[in-house]
Parts: structure tokens; sequence; C-alpha cells
């Protein structure tokens, strides 16, 4: 095996060591501890422009849905610098189509206003996140001692019986639409991530620095190699 590869393949192999993330399939994350993770999507409100009395009953219903949990949460806000890529690109198969030079060349200008709008403002998108765990009976057994000390372990196979696994997710899927419901209770809507969306969301995690020259592809368009 050339050098090159062989010091790939060895990053490669060091990185996934000391990922908590074990697998991610069916729509939800399995971690190496053996617990399994859904991701929802969640919309947001403009708490600002309503009225005192409508702050005041989104906040006691925020707090009446925590109260009602019996399991923690994760929220996360992403903020990112807004991307339209493809919304260019769209632009400029329009104005590559367009036979009227008057309406091309008003695309070219808003093609070129925007990217300019871009540039200047560095314009940031925020996107919230839920984490929805479930951690069966014996792990959530575990004393804290326990489960702080598996935190700091590298990663290692995570085994899983196909009874477990069906249970495992048959009682996320329930804490799922419990929360989506929730949420909605509130006026947020909610929508569990798939297998695709997840990895893209790690993956724009884990690589923030080159995920915009570097785009991911479809899962499945990748091709896997058996080493």
């Amino acid at each position: 095996m050339p050098k090159n590869n062989l010091a790939t393949s060895k990053t490669a192999a060091s990185t996934q060591k000391h990922l908590d993330i074990a697998q991610i399939r069916d729509d939800i994350v399995i971690l190496r501890d053996g617990t399994v993770r859904a991701v929802l999507l969640v919309s947001s409100i403009n708490f600002a422009l309503k009225g005192e009395d409508e702050q005041n009953a989104l906040i006691q219903a925020y707090i009446s849905f925590l109260n009602t949990l019996d399991f923690p949460l994760q929220i996360v806000i992403q903020s990112r610098r807004l991307n339209i890529d493809k919304y260019l690109e769209k632009l400029l198969v329009l104005e590559r189509q367009q036979t009227n030079e008057l309406m091309r060349q008003q695309i070219v200008d808003y093609r070129a206003y925007l990217k300019e709008l871009l540039d200047l403002g560095q314009i940031m998108t925020k996107k919230f996140y839920v984490s929805v765990p479930f951690m069966g009976i014996q792990k959530a057994k575990k004393k804290f001692l326990e489960r702080l000390s598996e935190t700091f372990r590298p990663a290692v196979s995570v085994t899983m019986s196909k009874k477990n696994y069906e249970r495992y997710r048959e009682e996320l899927d329930k804490r799922v639409g419990y929360i989506m419901n929730g949420l909605g209770s509130i006026g947020l809507n909610a929508a569990q991530l798939d297998t695709q969306s997840l990895i893209e969301l790690f993956y724009n995690a884990y690589n923030p620095e080159i995920v915009e020259s570097q785009k991911m592809q479809d899962v499945s368009k990748l091709r896997i190699e058996e080493v």
C-alpha cells in the first residue's frame, strides 16, 4: 500500500476511534455506549414581536411542556453562513434559457446583487435542533462515575441484538412523537431528520472549515469498499 494511502487510512481510523457516534441508520444515531438518539429540526417563533400576554402564555406553555418530561433533552442552535448556491445555480439556468434580452440582463444583475450582498453582509442562518435520547433501563441505572468514564474512552464496537435494537427504536419513536406533539402545542413545528440529513448534520458539525468547499455526497451515491 502506498505511504500516502496508509497515512490517510491511519488518520481516518484514529478519528473514528474517538467519535461518540458508532452508527447512523434507520433515521437514528447509535452512540458508542449503545444508546440511541433521534434529532428533530424545529421551527422558531419571533418572540419579540409577540404582545406581553402572548409572551407570558408561551413561557407558561413551555414550562408546562418541560415539566411533563421524565427524560433529558438536548437543545442545539446551529449558526451557519447562509448558503444559496443552489438558488444561484437555478438563476444561472434561467438566465441561459431566457430569450428576452431585457429579462436576461435583469437576471444577471439580480445574481450579481445577491452575490455582493452575501459577500458584504456575511448573512447568517440559524437552525434549531432537539436531540431525543433513549438509554434503556440498564444504561439509565448506571452510576454517574461509570457514565463519565465511558465518555473519555475511545469508541468501541457496539453490538446490539436485533431484539434490543427494535425495542430501543420503538421506545425512541414514542418519545419523538410525544416531543413533536408537545412542541406543536406551543406553536412550533418539528420534523425528524432522516439518515441522509443526520449524516449531513454531523459532517457539517465536525468539518466547519471545509464544508463550503467539499460538499457531501448523497448517501445513496456513496461507494463503500470492503477492506
